[in-house]
């Protein structure tokens, strides 16, 4: 194939093959470490121990990382997952440090290095967040602290794939105009599942946090809402397994991430379905003749409770991050031959 030379900083555009494989490893460890901190933020939700520790950015005046283990690993339920979440954060922090030393030593890509700055400022504004939600002990914090979490987790994965090796080297699809412009249509529906999954993990976060003061009436429209919300990303996801099962059957890079997401979103709507019976009981308009759920009794704070609620929320991040991965891969394939010599540089016309 003929090499095509232009501008190697072309936006989004992959860059040489010969970059060091480091900075892709550091995001990999970066998503491995973000997606345990989804969990156990979780954890600090569910059992309502965001106050557990008083005060910030120490731990009961000791500082972070100087604070006794003895007394956090055999303290309260609540204090251990709350200071656990604080250096899981720090461990993140320092991991998105990493990620950003490896990007400028090793990556040419200006665009790049200018995503990791991003994702150094949003990691620590999330820490910022989480700190005045415990400095001004205020709901709405701890929700935006909450939706925040997911955000990131999404861009260390939108950094994993940048510094991939099939993304540096591009796709060989690209050859197949045919399957490039089945790339381009099916990128759109993907993007748009990006985008109800990030608005699904908003509307969960309303009922996560809900106030006391909150009317019925309200709690049963957000519910609704929530529940419309996953019918509409329900339908996505699925027509999405249904358009890589028909257009790349034979290609593993867009059809497995695909039928992984349909899995995700029925594992979800199980753990959705738990988590409204282990919190509210079984609803009454559906199974008020049966005796075995009117003499259900719910337990607050219980292993199944915490675990479960925890499991739909962490599920809705994982579904967000698919989704996405889905929607980055498909923007490699949906380039067709006659746009490709102005998105690559100094290496072969890539398919």
């Amino acid at each position: 194939m003929e090499r095509a030379h232009t501008n190697r900083e072309t936006a989004g555009a992959p860059h040489a093959p010969a970059n060091s494989p480091w900075p892709h490893r550091a995001a990999v460890l970066l998503v491995c470490a973000t997606f345990p901190l989804i969990w156990v933020g979780g954890l600090v939700t569910t059992y309502e121990a965001g106050m557990a520790v008083p005060d910030w950015p120490s731990t009961y005046g000791y500082n972070l990382f100087l604070y006794p283990w003895q007394t956090w690993i055999a303290g309260p339920w609540d204090l251990f997952i709350e200071h656990g979440h604080r250096l899981f954060g720090a461990l993140v922090g320092m991991l998105t440090i990493l990620f950003v030393v490896t990007a400028f030593r090793c990556d040419q890509r200006t665009w790049l290095r200018w995503a990791s700055l991003g994702a150094l400022a949003l990691v620590i504004g999330q820490g910022a967040l989480g700190g005045l939600r415990v400095l001004l002990d205020q709901r709405l914090l701890a929700q935006i602290h909450g939706c925040v979490g997911p955000a990131f987790f999404s861009l260390t994965v939108a950094l994993a794939v940048w510094t991939s090796p099939r993304w540096l080297e591009g796709a060989e699809e690209l050859r197949d105009p045919v399957r490039g412009r089945a790339a381009g249509r099916f990128q759109r529906l993907a993007f748009l599942t990006v985008a109800l999954a990030y608005v699904q993990l908003v509307l969960g976060s309303q009922l996560r946090h809900v106030r006391p003061v909150v009317d019925a009436s309200t709690f049963r429209a957000a519910v609704w809402l929530h529940l419309f919300m996953a019918a509409a990303l329900a339908a996505h996801v699925f027509m999405l397994a249904a358009r890589a099962s028909r257009s790349f059957s034979h290609d593993s890079f867009l059809l497995v991430p695909a039928l992984a997401l349909a899995a995700l979103l029925i594992v979800q709507l199980g753990l959705g379905t738990g988590a409204w019976v282990v919190n509210y009981g079984w609803p009454s308009a559906l199974f008020a003749r049966y005796s075995w759920a009117q003499e259900y009794v719910v337990t607050q704070e219980s292993r199944t409770q915490a675990w479960v609620t925890t499991g739909h929320v962490a599920t809705g991040s994982l579904i967000l991050v698919t989704s996405l991965l889905i929607a980055l891969r498909s923007l490699l394939l949906a380039a067709t031959p006659s746009r490709a010599p102005q998105r690559l540089v100094g290496m072969e016309v890539l398919a």
